[in-house]
């Protein structure tokens, strides 16, 4: 199943205000381009022909030993934050030596700037090159990466500079690419009921988006979480949205992600709509 195609979105028509803000009543999918063949090539010759749809779900399965090759890496050779101006060409990591034997280690270091707001840091990402390369439909050319062996002390990693409306909301999207997991990317934007979080998958969030009632009681619970304020429920919206322009900017496809975003922000626009009422 492929992601809605061009939904309404900054339009008059279903807005909602909070003060002197105007939220659309949902976040507008641009039109499914499938990732690149030739990046997939350029990254995993040996992939040349293989459908990136079959890539996407055999590196489920590899994601355990590539998330263990991030975890190997030594926190204290792994900034979190480079400056922008002074961005090394590579990052030479030691391995940690209580790590597991069975991991894959991560070819390449993102240095993600933002491109709303000018700053001197870049957040920092280990990443496998054919996780971004099937996941991402608009990506910089990756250079080439470093030949790993998996006994080695010493992980070379070269750094690619990338500019995204959100660094933050990055790591958002850079935990989904490699676990799938939809329970996270809810966690990191808004606070929903600890049984929602059980059982949560994309078969679930389909169904509570066709569940006006389920809708409406997350949204009673969000707005009764933060007391229905509206400045705190609006910073809700506002790192939905940062994890929306993310995505476009990108040209992420997962339906499972844009529909857990769909669902983040009917919740949302819902709380505020109950805060708004209130507050008259």
């Amino acid at each position: 199943m492929l992601p809605q195609q061009s939904r309404p979105s900054h339009r008059d028509v279903g807005a909602h205000h909070c003060s002197s803000i105007q939220l659309p009543a949902t976040l507008a999918r641009p039109h499914y381009s499938e990732v690149s063949a030739s990046a997939i090539e350029a990254v995993s010759p040996e992939l040349a022909d293989v459908p990136p749809e079959y890539i996407r779900r055999n590196l489920r399965s590899e994601a355990p030993q590539m998330l263990a090759g991030i975890s190997a890496l030594a926190p204290s050779h792994l900034p979190t934050i480079l400056p922008k101006s002074h961005l090394p060409g590579m990052l030479s990591v030691p391995v940690r030596s209580s790590s597991p034997s069975s991991r894959v280690f991560p070819t390449h270091v993102l240095a993600v700037s933002s491109t709303k707001t000018p700053t001197e840091q870049c957040m920092v990402f280990p990443v496998h090159a054919l996780v971004l390369a099937s996941h991402c439909a608009h990506l910089p050319a990756i250079p080439p990466a470093q030949l790993q062996g998996g006994s080695q002390t010493l992980v070379k990693l070269p750094v690619l500079p990338f500019a995204l409306p959100s660094p933050p909301a990055f790591g958002i999207i850079h935990n989904f690419m490699y676990t799938h997991r939809l329970e996270p990317v809810f966690r990191s934007l808004l606070p929903v009921p600890a049984g929602f979080f059980q059982s949560i998958t994309h078969e679930t969030v389909l169904t509570t988006l066709n569940s006006k009632e389920t809708c409406m009681q997350l949204s009673a619970y969000l707005c009764s979480q933060e007391q229905g304020d509206l400045q705190k429920l609006t910073t809700h919206a506002v790192h939905v949205k940062e994890l929306w322009q993310d995505m476009v900017a990108l040209g992420i496809y997962s339906p499972d992600l844009w529909d857990a975003v769909d669902l983040a922000w009917r919740i949302i626009i819902g709380a505020l709509s109950i805060a708004a009422r209130n507050a008259n």
